[in-house]
């Protein structure tokens, strides 16, 4: 009988939109193309996705594994993983909400897994990337790179979805189709992800996507000025 991984049940917590880490309040960029008129039903919404998931989600999914390594086998590396994540970030209004996410994530994962390791987390980054705080948890409740990497892949396309469903009214049924449509994709993802764990933060992949940029630009100018239903 294969032993269970003890971290197994804490991802599936930490990928469960229930958990109070502050995920509903951002759309991953969604919002903005609906407004456009990019999205409109859920064919455009699964071409989002795709490409949401190769880009912002690749980018995640690499430093989430690393967070995770780090948390389980020690290291000095919060202050330059975390650097090195806000680099390949260029948009301000990203950065700002991936920390705000981030910060949300610490809160949460403090109380639900509380381990020395957040106190060597926060004093190098007090308010850590989401992917960065993402890798912590699943690392100190025990859950390897690869599961890791997988919970980071799939947030980066489910909460669009579920967004998606708000701003258009879709079917939740069609929207949840698209997301279980890149299973194949989070698999791959995750495995190169968790492949990269262990090299210098630096070396990490850095995929861009510059529309995303754009939108979370867009959002953060129009949202000061409009009702918008999420942050970001």
């Amino acid at each position: 009988m294969t032993a269970p991984d003890p971290g197994l049940a804490a991802v599936l917590s930490l990928a469960d939109s229930r958990f109070p880490g502050g995920g509903h309040a951002h759309s991953g960029g969604v919002e903005e193309a609906v407004a456009r008129g990019l999205v409109t039903d859920t064919t455009t919404l699964a071409a989002f996705l795709r490409g949401r998931l190769r880009t912002a989600g690749a980018l995640a999914a690499a430093f989430t594994a690393a967070a995770a390594h780090t948390a389980r086998h020690g290291g000095d590396r919060w202050r330059d993983l975390d650097a090195e994540l806000d680099a390949r970030t260029p948009s301000p209004a990203q950065r700002a909400a991936s920390r705000a996410q981030g910060r949300g994530l610490v809160r949460a994962g403090r109380l639900a897994w509380p381990a020395p390791v957040f106190d060597d987390l926060l004093a190098a980054t007090p308010a850590p990337h989401h992917p960065i705080a993402l890798g912590a948890l699943a690392g100190i409740a025990g859950a390897g790179a690869h599961h890791a990497a997988l919970a980071a892949a799939y947030l980066s396309i489910s909460g669009p979805a579920s967004a998606c469903v708000r701003l258009l009214g879709l079917d939740p049924f069609e929207a949840n189709a698209a997301v279980t449509a890149l299973s194949a994709d989070l698999d791959r993802i995750a495995a190169t992800a968790a492949g990269t764990r262990d090299r210098p933060p630096a070396d990490l992949p850095a995929p861009g996507a510059p529309a995303l940029d754009l939108f979370a630009e867009a959002h953060d100018r129009t949202h000061r000025l409009e009702v918008r239903l999420f942050a970001s």
